[in-house]
């Protein structure tokens, strides 16, 4: 069993996946906060790849970009960054997000190179059509990596069943039109689009875009698998981009951010059974102690 069918999949409680953008607001600070993530109880990590022209993204994550950009953040740098993250003991599947531009602008030769070398298992490109996505999904096949597919509810039945027939991994419910961003309800239309994607796709499917609450995670319990969170966390990364930065100060200010996300966002979620696997692992490996 690969490590995306392992930590991803309907015998969990509401799976966590977590995003933040690679480098921001460095290196450090996202092998830091990955593994921060993973102790909380991801099941999988977004890792977003910054981009100067961001279709999906708000103005949080937008900055973000802005500030990873500003350090050097290419799609090849963050590959390689993952290497750094399952070093420091991250175990859960790491997925890539990033626009087709830098996609292409790289190669897929060395996209899949470099992805293998550095234990990728995801992948999402949000402004790739599905019609134009066939080829990368068979090449992402190939090898070994989950080509993760967007649906919204403004997706036609007809291709939400091509769309959920040829998913990998899990799905991607997008909650609401327009671009990633906090917002602190979901619109009622919602529940009977996730029904619809219910009734399409085999896989998990976990909803994104808006979530920054532990009552929208409840609201979404019994109509989806999992919950995407991004904004809300990046927005702390922002608050606190200078510390991060600072070896002296970037440990307490990732406690803050793991305290908001506990408090704030998963003060009730249940803890499944590979979550707590994770998180014993990570502590083993944060503190040395074994047995």
């Amino acid at each position: 069993m690969n490590r995306m069918s392992n930590y991803m999949n309907k015998k969990q409680d509401m799976m966590f996946i977590p995003f933040i953008t690679a480098g921001d607001p460095s290196e450090d600070a996202t092998v830091e906060l990955a593994f921060m993530l993973q102790s909380v109880g991801a099941c999988a990590l977004e890792l977003g790849i910054p981009y100067s022209d961001p279709l999906a993204d708000g103005p949080v994550i937008q900055r973000a970009s802005k500030r990873a950009l500003s350090k050097g953040m290419s799609l090849l740098g963050a590959l390689q960054l993952v290497k750094k993250i399952r070093l420091r003991g991250v175990k859960i599947p790491v997925i890539i997000f990033t626009y087709c531009n830098l996609l292409l602008q790289l190669g897929e030769e060395t996209f899949f190179r470099e992805a293998k070398e550095n234990e990728i298992d995801g992948l999402l490109v949000p402004d790739l059509p599905f019609e134009e996505s066939r080829g990368l999904a068979e090449r992402c096949i190939n090898h070994g990596i989950s080509l993760i597919s967007l649906v919204a509810p403004t997706t036609s039945e007809q291709r939400m069943g091509k769309i959920g027939a040829s998913a990998q991994g899990f799905l991607y419910c997008v909650s609401s039109l327009g671009v990633t961003g906090v917002r602190k309800k979901f619109h009622p239309d919602v529940f009977p689009f996730l029904e619809r994607v219910r009734a399409a796709c085999e896989l998990p499917i976990a909803v994104g875009f808006g979530i920054s609450s532990n009552e929208q995670v409840d609201e979404l319990r019994g109509h989806a698998d999992g919950f995407i969170v991004g904004s809300a966390i990046v927005s702390q990364i922002e608050r606190r981009a200078d510390r991060l930065q600072k070896s002296e100060s970037l440990s307490p200010a990732v406690e803050e951010i793991r305290e908001y996300l506990l408090n704030t966002l998963l003060g009730k979620h249940k803890v499944g059974k590979n979550h707590e696997r994770t998180a014993q692992q990570a502590e083993t490996l944060s503190t040395g102690k074994t047995g």
